[in-house]
């Protein structure tokens, strides 16, 4: 069965889907919608995502949405199958605590980076807004906020968890887009633990080559 997944390439939430399906070794195929336009359609509300977003990804007939719920079906399904990268492991205690480290990104990280992105990349291109420069200092004191924690989170560690899994993976189209392509990686690098940990990631074949593809696409597609 292929793997179908419905989404642009440099969105945040596809991009975590593709390093996950990267990771994991799995072939698929990239369906991008034909406009952001038509996820309001009827149709892929009634047969792709029932609040009109991406990414959605269908395995044979079954079909699923939400980039971090998707990321933990594939890892649930394949892990293992195609290749040794484990992104949760076995033990209950140690995947127990990958769920909490995605769960800080989700209520903590994800949120101020959210932010930036919608000022400086978002609104622009798409809206055709000037950055809010209150929103954008707001959104780096909250960041550094959290990226303080991280700090001694990831202290005397490699990643979040001890070793590479789902809880790093999940921050990396938001960090990638904040500190590769605006002007906040000072956010990062001012921390050397926290600095440490995005440079492994970045290094990491599947991030690479996902990051390289969704920047393609973000280039060669000024319409969308």
């Amino acid at each position: 069965m292929t793997i179908r997944l419905i989404g642009y390439s440099f969105s945040g939430p596809v991009l975590r889907v593709i390093i996950c399906l990267k990771e994991l070794g799995l072939p698929y195929e990239l369906e991008p919608p034909a406009s952001y336009q038509s996820l309001k359609d009827e149709d892929y509300i009634a047969n792709k995502h029932p609040f009109g977003k991406m990414p959605v990804l269908f395995d044979g007939d079954f079909r699923i949405t939400e980039s971090r719920p998707i990321c933990r079906y594939l890892v649930s399904k394949y892990q293992g199958k195609h290749n040794d990268t484990i992104l949760i492991p076995n033990d209950v205690h140690k995947a127990g605590l990958v769920d909490q480290f995605i769960s800080y990104e989700l209520s903590y990280y994800d949120p101020p980076l959210s932010k930036l992105l919608y000022q400086e990349k978002i609104a622009k291109r798409f809206l055709n807004k000037d950055p809010d420069p209150e929103v954008i200092k707001q959104a780096r004191e909250e960041l550094a906020k959290v990226l303080d924690v991280y700090e001694k989170l990831l202290e005397g560690k490699e990643y979040l968890n001890g070793e590479y899994s789902l809880a790093d993976l999940a921050p990396c189209p938001s960090t990638y887009y904040v500190y590769g392509t605006v002007t906040h990686s000072d956010l990062w690098d001012n921390r050397p633990n926290v600095k440490n940990w995005w440079n492994r990631l970045c290094n990491r074949d599947a991030i690479k080559k996902s990051i390289e593809e969704a920047k393609s696409f973000w280039e060669n597609n000024e319409n969308v």
